[in-house]
């Protein structure tokens, strides 16, 4: 079926946004968020494909939900076979186009507050190729207690920050006020953060069930030792430390 509404969460690496698309997913009415402009290419895809893709990602009450992190020149990329498919002048502003393919869309946007832990957790992730862990499995076995690389995990929390950058510039452009969900706090309040997502999509809560977290956390004593070890060494040799 076509949506009668949409929702994007726009997120940045390691922020918990597979873990709250899994918990939206397990409650039947709030769509199936999932990175769903990852499965073509922009380039060739026509309007009968983002309409699949539509369908694929809506529940019955007619929501529609994704997940995406701004990422150039992918996302500029997306902007053109919007354009193109919906036929919208080059002027039209990228919200705008957005909200063509995604009718009635309500933004949601995550962010992580430590910055540095997020990177480490992402550095983490690539060296381990251990991206999430589901509920009740084993930790991976790959030794990367020597995988500590200082300009890797620099380079990510630049990057994390220039991808917020391009999210808000993008919410600016649109005259858009996303609701903020933090990654400090969804963990701690994992169901009463997805009901009140519910409640900011308009959607009625009573009987609504969320399932348990579909991932266990991956934060272990190395990932604690490579974060206070970048923490020293980016703050090398400076007279007021920041942190």
């Amino acid at each position: 079926m076509k949506p009668t509404q949409s929702y994007t969460i726009f997120f940045s690496q390691r922020t918990g946004s597979t873990l709250l698309a899994k918990a939206l997913e397990s409650t039947g009415v709030a769509g199936v968020p999932r990175e769903w402009m990852h499965f073509n290419d922009p380039d060739t895809t026509g309007l009968q494909e983002i309409e699949q893709k539509l369908k694929e990602g809506t529940t019955p009450n007619g929501v529609f939900g994704l997940k995406d992190s701004i990422c150039f020149p992918q996302f500029d990329k997306w902007m053109t076979c919007f354009r193109k498919a919906y036929n919208l002048a080059d002027d039209v502003p990228r919200p705008a186009v957005w909200e063509s393919a995604f009718p009635n869309c309500k933004y949601i946007y995550m962010t992580r507050r430590n910055k540095v832990r997020l990177a480490v957790s992402w550095w983490r992730a690539i060296v381990s190729d251990e991206w999430h862990r589901g509920h009740g499995e084993k930790p991976s076995d790959v030794d990367i207690s020597n995988e500590f690389n200082f300009d890797a995990i620099n380079h990510l929390v630049a990057e994390s920050v220039l991808r917020e950058a391009a999210m808000e510039e993008f919410f600016v452009e649109g005259g858009i006020t996303p609701m903020t969900i933090v990654y400090e706090d969804f963990i701690r309040n994992y169901e009463g953060t997805v009901l009140e997502i519910l409640t900011y999509l308009g959607i009625a809560t009573e009987g609504v069930v969320v399932a348990p977290p579909h991932f266990d956390p991956i934060a272990d004593d190395i990932a604690e030792q490579w974060v206070q070890r970048f923490r020293e060494e980016r703050q090398n040799g400076w007279t007021n430390r920041a942190w």
